[in-house]
């Protein structure tokens, strides 16, 4: 008896999650060398690796012409922004458990939510704004007074989070150029920019033979980590993988306890649960919005 197609979600699930284990293996590597090494060699191991395979899978997909853009500005921006949030996250990741500064940056759907209607002149559903109002409690409850995630350095990680929101809302400015060659400038524009200014970032820095393998795994787990999360959305639409993307945390929890032996304590907890909560019901509404084609209140 032959056995009729798998249904997308179970094609696309398992390198979903691997990519997730990945992403948490790549800020866990960055969290060990930024205890010694600048925030640049972090930031620039991440970037190189991450512009090898998407380079590679853009030409592949798209042709010779894969760079090509009716959006250049828009599209430096975008990177721009990408590389302020990933420099912005690991300078609060230095000082703030890993668990902790993943919560916040899951943060960025409903900080998207909240800058929508300002910003691009959309209307927020009241399911959406009772999604986002439901995370910043969450946020609220991980930086309440005596949290390991009250530290100074949690206003940068909320400034990578909210310029994270800028930079996916800048992405739907750029919609026309497809989704291959803005993937391709969020990549190299932040590896080209980095790997320019290498003299300078390595100027003081000595690495020993254990930094250089932090380091190439630091690529590895990025490029990798990219070329599963892009196999899992040609498999599967967004909409249908969006909430499993919160799975991550688990992840995050996992990796901060067996590395750091940071846990977070029940109320900490119970933030993070909320914010993800939140996220995924934030996904949903979105993917039934969707599929119905329309708003719903």
């Amino acid at each position: 008896m032959t056995q009729g197609p798998r249904h997308p979600l179970a094609l696309a699930l398992p390198s979903l999650l691997l990519a997730g284990v990945l992403f948490t293996a790549l800020d866990t590597t960055g969290k060990l060398l930024l205890q010694e090494h600048s925030l640049f060699v972090v930031v620039w191991a991440r970037y190189v690796g991450q512009m090898l395979i998407v380079t590679a899978y853009v030409r592949h997909r798209t042709g010779p012409h894969f760079w090509r853009t009716r959006h250049p500005r828009a599209q430096l921006a975008r990177s721009a922004l990408l590389v302020v949030t990933s420099g912005a996250f690991y300078v609060g990741l230095r000082y703030l458990p890993l668990a902790e500064a993943t919560a916040i940056m899951f943060a960025t759907p409903l900080l998207v939510v909240l800058l929508s209607g300002p910003v691009m002149g959309e209307r927020a559903t009241r399911g959406r704004v009772v999604a986002a109002l439901a995370g910043f409690l969450g946020v609220l409850l991980l930086l309440r007074p005596g949290s390991a995630a009250l530290h100074p350095a949690v206003v940068v990680v909320l400034g990578a989070a909210l310029c994270n929101a800028f930079y996916q809302m800048l992405t739907t400015k750029v919609a026309g150029d497809g989704t291959n060659t803005s993937l391709f400038y969020s990549t190299v524009v932040g590896a080209v920019v980095l790997t320019l200014a290498l003299p300078w970032g390595f100027a003081e820095t000595t690495l020993s033979a254990r930094d250089w393998v932090l380091l190439v795994a630091a690529g590895l787990f990025a490029a990798a980590g990219h070329g599963l999360m892009i196999h899992a959305f040609q498999l599967a639409p967004p909409s249908l993988l969006a909430p499993f993307t919160y799975v991550q945390m688990l992840w995050a929890v996992a990796f901060g306890y067996a590395v750091f032996g940071q846990l977070p304590d029940r109320w900490s907890a119970l933030g993070m649960a909320i914010i993800v909560g939140s996220g995924v019901l934030l996904a949903l509404l979105e993917r039934r919005r969707a599929r119905l084609g329309r708003s719903f209140p």
